[in-house]
C-alpha cells in the first residue's frame, strides 16, 4: 500500500524507488536474511531517511516482499473439473507451488506474524486467499453433500496443508521439499475423503 508521500510529485521517481527497495528486501530474503529497511536502503542505494518514508518499519516492508498472489481462483477459466476431490487436487498442485516458489517469503511473514504484540490477523500473513481458493474447489458438495460446512473443511484443510505445517515438516520433520509437498497434498485430500466419511468438521458453533 503506497504512503501518503508517494502520493505526492515525482510519482514515476517514487514508484522505481519503492520497487527498488522492494526488489533489494525480496533478494535479501532469498539469501535467508530478513531484512529491516535499513538493510533494504542499503542494498537498494537509497537512502536510509528515504526508505522510512516508503516503510515506516521492518513489517511493512516485509508485507510489500510478500507474495502478491491476487488471482481470485486456481481452477482453469475453462475445462475446471467436476468432481470436488480433482478440484482440490487442482488447487493443491498450484498453492504448494507457490509455498515453494514463495519460501523465503512466507517465512519471513510468519515470523514477523509470531513476534509479541503483532497482529495475527494483520496482512502481513492472514490474507485468506487460500480459504477462498479451496472453498471453490469445494462448490460441487453443496449439491452432493449439502450437509458439510464446506468453509469449515476448507480451513481444515488449509490448517494442514499451508505454510506452517510445510516449515514443520522441513524443519522439524526433516522431511526434503518435495516429500512435504506430497505430504501436504495428501493432507488435504485426506481431509477430504474423511469429510464425505463422516460428514465433516465443526463448523464455528460445533
Amino acid at each position: 500500500m503506497a504512503t501518503p508521500y508517494e502520493q505526492t510529485g515525482r510519482r514515476n521517481q517514487k514508484a522505481r524507488t519503492r520497487q527498488a527497495l522492494v526488489a533489494a528486501a525480496r533478494e535479501l530474503l532469498a539469501r535467508g536474511v530478513t531484512p529491516t529497511v535499513e538493510d533494504a536502503a542499503e542494498a537498494a542505494a537509497v537512502s536510509r531517511t528515504t526508505a522510512y518514508r516508503y516503510f515506516p518499519n521492518q513489517a511493512a516492508l516485509i508485507g510489500a516482499a510478500h507474495p502478491e498472489i491476487d488471482q481470485a481462483s486456481l481452477l482453469p477459466a475453462e475445462g475446471a473439473p467436476a468432481d470436488p476431490r480433482d478440484r482440490l487436487d487442482v488447487v493443491l498442485r498450484e498453492a504448494t507451488r507457490i509455498v515453494v516458489d514463495w519460501e523465503a517469503q512466507l517465512r519471513a511473514s510468519l515470523r514477523l506474524s509470531l513476534e509479541p504484540g503483532a497482529d495475527p490477523t494483520g496482512p502481513v500473513l492472514r490474507r485468506g486467499r487460500v480459504i477462498g481458493w479451496i472453498c471453490e474447489a469445494l462448490e460441487p458438495l453443496a449439491t452432493t453433500h449439502p450437509d458439510i460446512d464446506r468453509r469449515a473443511l476448507a480451513v481444515a484443510i488449509r490448517a494442514a496443508t499451508g505454510v506452517e505445517a510445510f516449515v514443520w515438516l522441513v524443519d522439524v520433520a526433516g522431511l526434503t521439499r518435495d516429500e512435504a509437498v506430497a505430504t501436504l497434498r495428501w493432507n488435504g485430500r485426506a481431509q477430504l475423503h474423511a469429510a464425505l466419511q463422516t460428514g465433516g468438521p465443526p463448523g464455528r458453533g460445533g
